[in-house]
């Protein structure tokens, strides 16, 4: 961490510099043209940088002694030549963690959509951003279950002795606040799960045959995605503009109809390939033993069920850190769930927007759809019939979503410049 403290003072010189460097150059700079205004994620970074505390601290690092540098004021800095007489003391113990799990947070917070708006490609964008993303919600749960066991720890103290708690299944359990060291907070980082707990499920041993199973699944079922995409539905996608163009509703449906095929495919591959195949291969590793990555979401008979049991890792997290507080606090159960999608709509649509440079809005549409389309399966389809309706918005409304976007995107960066010109 010493070194990365190092690096961390020399990006921050090579900052401070930036403007003069960018200004300098004798009079051939001054007679250059003046840029034209920056983008908004050029903007962000350089408001960041402006403020009284350094941006890459928050950014970059996560060092006991430079976390405590950001709740600082400026005379109040501790130099790495030594302690400044202004300086605020850390304390001691295991609750060191709380300021670098903050530092932790405020990347996630402050650099979220930095990457998205910097990274190469619309792909890379959408890759740093789930990884903020997948940070962020990991140290969020990381944060309110230690909080949970400081307070239960309060408690204890106060209440008289009682019976010892179950420490779970683990051989050796741990207790709170002996779980709050680095080992135990990256081994979370890297586990295949989204919610935090003191003493994680462990296999006995790495089965190299299963692992090698899940690799080889892994890097087929990539190679038949990219071949899918590339040879399938970029085509599709590509004859579908002049229908758009020309707002030919005929053709518009015949083409949705076909890139729906390709579509629905790409996507079950995906399913397969990410929460079966990528994330055992990722337990078996780590010797993670909770395997439930999803249910039988393919039988689902209403909406509900389906959001419920596809992707587990994030209807836990949604259940015990959004679902259950709000219930707590007063609210009913429909505001509750309704709340649930509204921040499930949000991060869809902040994954597809912030990488394509535009705002839409159609994931957001999408997913806030699915409540009242929850409401009428649930009250107008049974058994089989509520089944074939839930796939058949699996079938349909992705390529909708597909379609919108890659029309707007076309429409902005292609037909708008040619317009200008």
């Amino acid at each position: 961490m010493g070194d990365r403290g190092g690096a961390g003072g020399s990006r921050r010189r090579r900052t401070g510099s930036r403007p003069s460097s960018q200004g300098g150059g004798g009079p051939a700079a001054a007679e250059e043209e003046v840029p034209p205004p920056a983008g908004f994620f050029v903007q962000l970074r350089q408001w960041f940088q402006q403020l009284p505390w350094d941006p890459e601290l928050v950014c970059g690092h996560a060092d006991l002694e430079q976390c405590t540098v950001i709740f600082r004021k400026p005379h109040q800095v501790r130099h790495p030549g030594g302690p400044h007489p202004g300086g605020v003391s850390v304390p001691e113990g295991p609750l060191q963690l709380a300021c670098p799990v903050s530092s932790y947070c405020g990347q996630c917070l402050c650099c979220g959509c930095v990457p998205g708006g910097e990274a190469p490609g619309s792909v890379g964008s959408v890759l740093a951003l789930m990884v903020y993303t997948i940070l962020f919600l990991k140290l969020f749960s990381y944060r309110d279950v230690n909080l949970w066991c400081r307070e239960r720890r309060a408690k204890a103290k106060a209440a008289p002795a009682g019976k010892k708690a179950n420490g779970g299944a683990a051989q050796h359990p741990v207790s709170y606040p002996d779980n709050l060291t680095y080992r135990d907070l990256y081994y979370f980082l890297f586990a295949p799960t989204l919610c935090y707990e003191l003493n994680f499920p462990r296999s006995p041993r790495i089965r190299k045959r299963f692992l090698l199973r899940r690799l080889l699944e892994m890097l087929f079922l990539t190679q038949l995605q990219v071949g899918l995409i590339q040879q399938w539905m970029v085509p599709t996608i590509q004859n579908s503009m002049k229908p758009f163009k020309d707002m030919d509703y005929s053709r518009i449906i015949e083409r949705l109809l076909k890139l729906a095929v390709p579509n629905h495919l790409i996507w079950l591959i995906f399913f397969y390939w990410f929460f079966h195949s990528c994330m055992n291969a990722v337990a078996e590793l780590m010797q993670f033993g909770d395997r439930e990555f999803y249910r039988d979401w393919w039988n689902s008979e209403s909406v509900t069920y389906f959001w419920q049991n596809w992707n587990i890792p994030v209807h836990k997290w949604c259940l015990r850190h959004f679902y259950k507080p709000m219930l707590r606090r007063g609210s009913s159960k429909w505001v509750a769930r309704t709340g649930v999608f509204f921040a499930s709509a949000f991060f869809h649509e902040y994954l597809v927007s912030v990488p394509l440079h535009m705002f839409r809005l159609w994931a957001f549409t999408g997913m806030m759809a699915q409540i009242p389309l929850a409401w009428i399966v649930s009250r107008f389809f049974q058994g089989n019939y509520g089944n074939a309706a839930v796939w058949l918005t699996l079938i349909i409304g992705q390529p909708v979503a597909v379609l919108m976007y890659v029309h707007d995107y076309y429409v902005l960066n292609y037909e708008a410049p040619v317009a200008g010109a």
